[in-house]
């Protein structure tokens, strides 16, 4: 990676050792873990909705209903949110969301054991969902004040997909622990606490602190995006979200699927962990691989080419699980390579926002990419407990593979909108003087 001319901030160079160069950087790895601790609800929120209410209700449909308003909640609220930040600031937005949001997941666990009816399960499980914090949004466009340098945001973007990959080993797994070891509703208590707590440690960190409107660090905004009122009309922005909506409606089918599998296939939902372990392992290998280095590639087509490859990962998925008699351990090497898939793409795609986003409206396209994420993530969850219900594994596995499909689709007919707006951005000379 060559660094930019002009730009400060820390020379990460290339290779693995970029990673640590960056974690060591105070300004960038202290708000990093603290983002860390507060987005382990991404993975430990939605499933573990789905298994403790599953365990007391004992439906899949029910299950996947409450856990879809959960996540159609946070994708209303987080575009709001991202928004907000852009206007008032980070910490503002952050402290209150982190303490409302956890504070309702717990209302949300207890009125589940407590028997509840449903239509109280959903008020708290949507609420809980609208005031989901945005910390993906607020770490992710924070990168442009804390690392000015292009090269560097790179490497922060690879080992911010990745790390999102890990909260899919970490979460799920320490779920498995919590479930194994504690009452049913301790983990979905124990992921409130981890988004209060780490909320509160992000609002504390300077990264948080120094993102304000106009900051200088921002630049001004780039001529080719003009006085626009909101990211999603900026060239290109819209297809990137459109894409990440179809392939989180895969996302969302392929966990359900997962935990269903573990049931049915393995035993017990409690090893859904060894699921999730196999598939996260594998993206966190892509996304570090990918990201240490410097690709001499096309990353605009190849989105559309992983996204494809995913897809064909995931109809051989659903031919495995048809057949009862099939050798179950085929689907852990076969998750491994699916995953190597997911960080690089979600790398790329990150590294096209940054690009095509107004920087005064990082915050807000941001949210709108993990709202897209949320919302695709809430269809299939909900769309899979159904197939699941009606037709067993093979359809819920064959409807993930559709959604990554449709992505691939979408990624392929946008080759010539992002080529375009890349063009036009490099060709009109931006004013990012103080």
């Amino acid at each position: 990676m060559q660094r930019t001319e002009g730009t400060a901030g820390p020379d990460l160079g290339d290779g693995l050792g970029s990673y640590l160069r960056l974690l060591r950087h105070g300004p960038a790895g202290r708000p990093f873990l603290a983002a860390f601790i507060a987005r382990l609800p991404i993975s430990m929120a939605p499933l573990g909705i789905l298994l403790l209410i599953e365990h007391s209700r004992g439906a899949y449909a029910i299950a996947g209903l409450v856990t879809g308003a959960y996540a159609l909640g946070s994708a209303a609220g987080t575009p709001l949110w991202g928004r907000l930040m852009d206007r008032f600031g980070q910490v503002p937005i952050l402290l209150p969301t982190s303490l409302g949001s956890a504070g309702l997941l717990a209302a949300l666990a207890l009125s589940t054991v407590a028997g509840a009816p449903t239509w109280v399960l959903l008020v708290c499980s949507t609420a809980a969902g609208l005031t989901y914090p945005p910390i993906s949004p607020a770490i992710r466009s924070a990168y442009r004040i804390i690392l000015p340098d292009p090269a560097a945001r790179r490497v922060a973007f690879a080992l911010d997909a990745t790390s999102v990959e890990l909260l899919f080993v970490g979460g799920p797994l320490l779920l498995s622990v919590l479930l194994a070891l504690t009452p049913p509703v301790a983990p979905l208590l124990a992921t409130a606490g981890f988004m209060a707590g780490g909320g509160l440690a992000y609002c504390r960190t300077d990264a948080a602190r120094r993102w304000r409107p106009g900051a200088p660090e921002l630049g001004r905004p780039h001529p080719e995006h003009g006085g626009r009122r909101s990211a999603v009309t900026a060239p290109g922005v819209a297809a990137v979200l459109a894409v990440m909506l179809a392939l989180s409606i895969g996302f969302g089918q392929l966990d359900t699927s997962m935990a269903a599998t573990a049931g049915e296939r393995l035993g017990s939902t409690d090893k859904v962990g060894l699921l999730f372990a196999a598939i996260a392992g594998g993206s966190t290998v892509g996304g570090l691989a990918f990201g240490a280095r410097h690709w001499r590639l096309d990353e605009r087509r190849a989105v559309a080419v992983l996204l494809a490859l995913f897809a064909a990962f995931l109809i051989a998925m659903a031919a495995l699980v048809s057949f009862p008699a099939s050798p179950l351990w085929l689907l852990f090497p076969l998750l491994f390579l699916t995953g190597c898939t997911i960080a690089p793409t979600l790398i790329m795609q990150q590294s096209l926002l940054d690009h095509l986003a107004p920087a005064h409206r990082l915050n807000e396209a941001q949210a709108l990419l993990s709202a897209a994420t949320t919302t695709g993530g809430a269809a299939g969850t909900a769309i899979a407990g159904f197939l699941i219900d009606g037709w067993g594994l093979t359809a819920s596995f064959g409807g993930a593979a559709a959604g990554a499909a449709l992505a691939a689709g979408i990624a392929l007919a946008s080759q010539t909108h992002w080529r375009a707006a890349a063009e036009r951005l490099a060709a009109t000379p931006a004013n990012t003087d103080g």
